[in-house]
């Protein structure tokens, strides 16, 4: 049975839970984004600023898509992603927004978090699509591992900041499901 469309239902696996983001929050997902080292390689680099990152987080509340990534077994917000810019027509959507604490990093929480997000949302659409900051190596790897495939560099308005130049992935239900 298919479950019912939505971009802020909560998903699991046996390490992890994706929960809908809420207003308060801001005080456990700021303690990790206040890394400068988790913006490095980011467009915006200086997201670990509260003036900054609050101006993150109301993007966030907006999209009414954006998630805590926890570990289940400690409950220790990890980072945060999102589903964005769903297109009912062409059967379309974004991953994005992602990131993590750096001592997650390299232990396999990302291609798990993407997985259960990508067996979701291919219930519901055809292709999804991802935002990539043009110097994020470590990101454009990622996709990369994901089969997701480069599009083209593209100009990406973020909520209160900047724009800037990214690079657009994509990746189609079939080629997902046939991996």
């Amino acid at each position: 049975m298919v479950t019912p469309f939505s971009i802020q239902i909560q998903l699991e696996n046996s390490q992890v839970r994706l929960i809908p983001v809420q207003q308060d929050d801001f005080e456990r997902l700021y303690a990790v984004a206040k890394d400068p080292r988790v913006w490095e390689q980011h467009p915006n680099k200086n997201r670990f600023e509260r003036s900054i990152f609050e101006n993150f987080f109301e993007g966030a509340l907006l999209s009414k898509g954006a998630y805590l990534i926890q570990d289940k077994h400690s409950n220790e917000i990890l980072g945060s992603t999102r589903f964005y810019n769903y297109n009912a027509d062409e059967k379309a959507i974004f991953i994005g927004y992602t990131f993590y604490g750096t001592k997650t990093w390299g232990q396999g929480i990302n291609p798990q978090v993407k997985k259960m997000m990508l067996d979701y949302v291919f219930d519901h659409v055809d292709i999804v699509y991802f935002h990539v900051g043009n110097t994020n190596e470590r990101s454009k790897k990622a996709m990369e591992k994901l089969g997701a495939k480069k599009v083209r560099l593209e100009e990406v308005a973020y909520h209160g900041e900047p724009n800037r130049i990214n690079v657009l992935y994509a990746i189609r239900k079939e080629a997902y499901r046939d991996r």
